[in-house]
């Protein structure tokens, strides 16, 4: 091959080139990504290794030395922290798989309506969804009240004194709340999920005589059981990380609810109202650490029942 013809040979082939053209439209997403996550993690556990000391009663100044791992061990031994993950652990135990089978319910149901009536129910499902979370906390707050509530009054009828602030009842208040935002979300994606099982397998199990229920246990819900697994990973890292909700509950009721009551609020107080944002940081990356491992515990279990 002479000189000439090797100087005019690409540098890369085509396929290269067609591979390489393909990967840069994630450029945008890869930049982003780095910037608003990557770049903040590495910030926040650099920031969980130090500590701030201040001197002369706060009017000395401050000064900040390597900590090392104190704050991590120092999380690590907190009880309070653990106290709060215990609770948080305990809500998700029951909300979860509560939304996971009522969402599958939900879909189950509209995959076996018309197409126009599934479409009505499936928005009017959606609509807690699409509602802020505070906003429906206070919506929420409003019917839990015992004076202008509408929900107390119901049950004074049937001569039942129930209170939703009392620490027996706040943790049924809150999963209430949460099953009723996450459900029309779970439920679309079951749906979708439903949507795409080919139909000429039901009426072939219908030619064979097998019943409706029959069909939605031993073939429908095997087709969406890996939709389902993401909606329980998704339930699962929402519920760890809960706040808004206990914050507003808080307001109303601070004697039940502290402000160490879960992981996420203990977090928040020592960031922004003790001031310790290295522990709290630290304790950020615990938290994250916590929710990365039940994530993959729950999804290889889930999948190990799936095949």
């Amino acid at each position: 091959m002479s000189v000439r013809a090797q100087r005019s040979r690409p540098l890369f082939g085509w396929r290269t080139m067609q591979s390489l053209k393909g990967a840069s439209f994630t450029l945008p997403f890869l930049a982003g990504f780095a910037l608003f996550v990557i770049v903040p993690v590495l910030m926040g556990v650099r920031e969980s290794v130090y500590t701030t000391q201040s001197s002369g009663l706060g009017f000395g100044g401050q000064t900040v030395e390597f900590a090392g791992l104190r704050n991590f061990a120092k999380g690590l031994a907190d009880g309070a922290f653990w106290t709060g993950m215990f609770r948080v652990l305990l809500y998700a135990i029951v909300v979860v798989p509560l939304t996971q089978a009522l969402g599958l319910g939900l879909a189950l149901v509209l995959d076996a309506a018309r197409r126009r009536t599934a479409a009505r129910f499936r928005i009017a499902l959606l609509l807690p969804y699409m509602v802020p979370g505070i906003v429906a906390a206070m919506i929420w707050i409003y019917q839990y009240s015992p004076t202008v509530g509408p929900i107390t009054g119901f049950f004074a009828l049937f001569g039942l004194d129930v209170n939703f602030f009392t620490s027996s009842m706040v943790w049924v208040s809150m999963g209430n709340l949460a099953v009723w935002s996450a459900l029309g979300f779970t439920m679309l994606i079951l749906y979708g999920a439903l949507q795409s099982v080919p139909h000429e397998i039901f009426e072939a199990a219908r030619i064979d005589g097998a019943s409706e229920l029959r069909i939605a246990w031993s073939i429908k819900v095997p087709f969406v059981r890996g939709s389902l697994v993401l909606t329980s990973l998704l339930s699962i890292i929402g519920t760890l990380q809960l706040f808004d909700q206990p914050v507003l509950f808080r307001a109303v009721t601070p004697e039940t609810i502290t402000r160490d009551f879960t992981p996420a609020m203990m977090i928040y107080d020592q960031a922004f109202q003790v001031g310790n944002l290295n522990y709290a940081t630290a304790l950020s990356v615990i938290l994250a650490v916590v929710v990365g491992i039940a994530s993959a515990i729950i999804y290889r279990f889930m999948n190990k029942e799936e095949s």
